[in-house]
């Protein structure tokens, strides 16, 4: 993976640069021993590595704006980042960059029940700012497979989902508001506790953004009361095929669960040795679930059983307890840790319209034989965002690179049958390269632009998003 070469200036520079953060920064929140940097050399996209000139861990949006300025002045980049769970390879660092880290931004600021949002801290986890809410009945509903650990901040900046986004959508459905600061120093507040605002739909750009735009201090958040009840059903199939071709049905039967998740046998087999959830041994695994009263879930469930019988199940399971429930959800939690446990792999992210799953999927079986690398599914059926996942051994030669070109061919996939390169996990490095695919020149040049009015330096995560044959005169200048 290639990143642009440091430069020796600011190399050369570290010093100055470290006595001027500690001006507007406490000595506990700079990190600039070689060493102690390691722990900031990667994000879970952990193929490739480098630890960064200093580190710095700003406990207000006036530190975080302070120091920003500093590194403006001196021409230094700084590549923001939340808890570090990005798979794309979002908050990888250079030679002669600065980590900026929110993870002590985490408190919530305020809570209105009445208007139904929460504003907090952007180093908040994700499943914490449920955690504030859940004992007055309401909840946040994006809901990451990382929301244990990952930080709004990142959710912002990857447009995060998560299982249950079918029916609440991703991130950029549920943020109403930001503090960002800009890597001049600016301070700016866009949209806010309110249902919409006027003007230019800044705050849509914001979202999904990867850092390149700006950094968000804080977050207006929708939060929503907690349904009455919910319930899934295990459904499975002896084809991905198959098994695609049901949720497609599901979808253009009008019926909307709140999530459709896939599994297929080497992932379900990984993750009842892991977590031992009950499933079946076949080739697809799909758990449906859907929200409301007992009446509204039966009546869902009963057309969603009637549809998946149409297709020949090998196995229909629907929870009748609060423990059949969690059992079933147990195992798709548990996928990804299960697979890391058994193989190296990397987590790719396409999203595709759903009736190409089929398609995609037998596709994808193709391309895996050729390549002679295995690819286990693990996904977000409902909304056709895929999370393929190849496995190979890092540690044989080549291996690698095999992967990332069977990686690189699932992703034009994707895009060829009218989906795009990322649904939840951005571009950040691992996707770069393949922007060129998706997008015209001139589509490049004009998003480009927008980095511009924001960053007219190009400082903040500039080797990020954008092929460095696009990016470079703008970089280098």
């Amino acid at each position: 993976m290639e990143m642009p070469v440091p430069r020796p200036d600011i190399l050369a520079r570290k010093a100055e640069l470290i006595d001027r953060l500690h001006e507007v920064l406490p000595d506990d929140a700079i990190i600039s021993d070689p060493a102690e940097t390691r722990a900031y050399e990667c994000d879970a996209l952990t193929a490739y590595k480098c630890p960064p000139l200093t580190v710095i861990l700003p406990g207000s949006t006036e530190e975080v704006a302070a120091a920003l300025r500093i590194c403006h002045e001196m021409g230094v980049p700084v590549v923001p980042r939340g808890a570090g769970t990005s798979l794309a390879g979002g908050a990888l660092p250079t030679a002669d960059c600065v980590i900026l880290g929110v993870s002590r931004l985490g408190e919530v600021l305020e809570t209105d029940y009445d208007n139904r949002f929460i504003r907090v801290q952007t180093g908040r986890t994700n499943l914490s700012v449920t955690g504030a809410v859940e004992e007055h009945g309401f909840f946040y509903a994006p809901d990451p497979s990382s929301q244990l650990a990952c930080a709004i901040a990142g959710n912002i900046a990857m447009n995060s989902g998560g299982a249950h986004c079918l029916k609440y959508g991703v991130t950029t459905n549920n943020l109403m508001g930001v503090r960002m600061v800009l890597m001049d120093g600016t301070v700016v507040e866009l949209g806010g506790a309110h249902l919409d605002a006027e003007g230019l739909d800044l705050l849509g750009l914001i979202c999904g953004s990867e850092g390149q735009l700006g950094v968000v201090t804080e977050a207006t958040l929708r939060i929503l009361r907690k349904p009455e009840g919910a319930r899934p059903v295990l459904i499975g199939y002896d084809s991905n095929e198959v098994a695609g071709a049901c949720v497609s049905d599901i979808i253009k039967a009008g019926v909307l669960p709140v999530a459709i998740e896939f599994m297929d046998r080497p992932c379900i087999e990984a993750t009842e040795d892991f977590a031992q959830a009950g499933y079946p041994m076949c080739e697809a695994l799909l758990i449906v679930e859907v929200e409301g009263s007992d009446a509204e879930i039966d009546e869902q469930l009963a057309l969603i059983e009637e549809i998946a019988r149409k297709h020949d199940p090998v196995e229909l399971r629907q929870s009748r307890s609060s423990e059949e429930s969690a059992a079933i959800w147990l195992g798709r939690k548990s996928a990804f840790g299960a697979m890391g446990q058994i193989n190296d792999y990397m987590c790719l992210d396409g999203t595709i319209p759903v009736s190409q799953l089929p398609h995609v999927l037998k596709r994808i079986g193709e391309l895996s034989a050729q390549y002679g690398l295995g690819v286990a599914n693990v996904f977000h059926a409902g909304d056709g965002n895929m999370h393929p996942l190849i496995l190979f051994d890092a540690n044989k030669p080549g291996d690698l690179e095999l992967c990332e070109e069977l990686g690189s061919e699932i992703l034009k996939l994707c895009v060829e049958v009218g989906g795009c390169l990322t649904g939840e996990h951005g571009v950040g490095i691992e996707k770069r390269d393949l922007m060129a695919h998706q997008y015209a020149p001139q589509d490049l040049e004009a998003q480009m632009a927008v980095k511009d009015v924001f960053d007219p330096k190009w400082l903040l995560n500039p080797a990020k998003v954008f092929p460095l044959a696009s990016s470079d005169a703008r970089r280098v200048a």
